[in-house]
């Protein structure tokens, strides 16, 4: 079977659709699938992972997380280069990740079948980056939009059970065409007990009790509220650290961390390779995942729970749906019990042991890519791919 997986973003970029996409091509391999990424000029090449690339734009060297202007132009220029490559790679199934992809995948499919892979509400998303108002008539358009393209696709792949609900719900998606995919962790190569002593000399955190975060730096994600509540952390727990690692706002918050006097105590990595994150994982004591988000995935917490890292997020359907009750939940932009949470845990190694041993079970038994990649063949096959 040959399925040509459509990724309007930056791929290959450390964060989180692009490493749902990158685990499920490798996912599927073991399984005679043949998969071709279509994807924008700007990202990075992966080894194993065939990638095709629409023309590169002079002016676009990079591209923000969430809306830039630029977008429509590479989506054109994506949609004339994955037509060409279906000519030549002719595929039975065509996968598009995002409603960017949804989209193009619609126009490209013609008889084939086309399956959307989505991440949350687009609309929703928009609003938490500050990219659209919630109210108003724009979004009102946009929503309609919305809903049009998410009944367009054969099956729609849900990363959480609380988005296929809205998907029903609010979006008016007839419930056979929407499959829950959540998102998958490779347990071993996430895995506790990695060798991390050179990092840890490195970034001066021998004698600390380190709370690691993974991901997106924005306000969206929490970054704001976890610095917020870093003080209280601090003054409970003398000897922790805090690992902020992620991009792309990282020089803001590094003079965020120097200008609140919390540089001592807060390390801010930059960008990390997703090759070496079980390492720069492999530091911590405890994670840590305070997004604001509802619907939309999270798929920093299995990369956590599969480390055996006691973990603690706001509550909401996404994270209880991961986490389960080893997780640690608090009230979302509740910063001074995210503080006290973190605080307790640090505290209480017995508990951290026994969380974080349920955590890496749960991510091992329930969310471990090999099963994931069966119930997408068995999608696939349902769309009329080639049993």
């Amino acid at each position: 079977m040959r399925v040509l997986m459509l990724a309007p973003t930056p791929f290959f970029g450390d964060r989180g659709c692009h490493i749902r996409i990158l685990e499920e091509t490798r996912a599927l391999r073991p399984h005679g699938i043949e998969v071709l990424v279509a994807t924008y000029p700007v990202g990075r090449d992966v080894a194993g992972v065939r990638t095709v690339r629409a023309p590169a734009l002079p002016w676009v060297r990079t591209l923000p997380v969430g809306f830039s202007s630029h977008k429509p132009g590479l989506d054109l220029l994506l949609l004339l280069t994955a037509a060409r490559a279906a000519r030549r790679f002719g595929p039975h199934v065509i996968h598009g990740h995002l409603h960017e992809g949804a989209v193009l995948g619609r126009l490209l499919a013609g008889r084939r079948a086309l399956v959307a892979d989505l991440q949350g509400s687009l609309t929703g998303e928009l609003a938490d980056h500050g990219d659209l108002p919630r109210t108003g008539p724009v979004t009102g358009i946009a929503r309609r939009v919305e809903r049009a393209v998410v009944r367009g696709p054969a099956r729609v792949l849900a990363s959480s059970s609380a988005f296929a609900r809205e998907l029903t719900e609010r979006w008016e998606v007839p419930a056979a065409r929407i499959v829950s995919l959540p998102d998958g962790v490779d347990p071993e190569t996430f895995r506790p007990g990695l060798a991390s002593d050179d990092l840890r000399r490195r970034y001066g955190l021998e004698g600390r009790r380190v709370v690691a975060f993974l991901g997106v730096l924005a306000a969206y994600q929490g970054v704001d509220d976890l610095l917020e509540a870093w003080p209280a952390v601090v003054a409970a727990v003398p000897d922790a650290h805090l690992l902020l690692m992620g991009y792309p706002d990282d020089d803001r918050y590094r003079a965020r961390v120097a200008a609140a006097g919390l540089s001592d105590s807060v390390t801010v990595t930059g960008q990390i390779d997703y090759a070496l994150a079980p390492r720069y994982l492999g530091l911590a004591t405890v994670a840590v995942s305070p997004k604001r988000s509802a619907t939309e995935a999270n798929g920093k917490l299995l990369n956590y729970m599969a480390t055996g890292l006691p973990t603690v997020a706001y509550d909401g359907p996404v994270a209880r749906e991961i986490l389960g009750d080893a997780g640690t939940l608090v009230p979302r932009g509740d910063v001074s019990a995210l503080a006290r949470a973190l605080a307790s845990l640090l505290d209480d190694p017995a508990e951290c042991r026994r969380r974080g041993a349920a955590l890496r079970e749960r991510a091992v038994t329930e969310f471990g890519w090999p099963a994931l990649a069966r119930r997408l063949v068995d999608v696939y096959r349902d769309v009329g791919g080639p049993a």
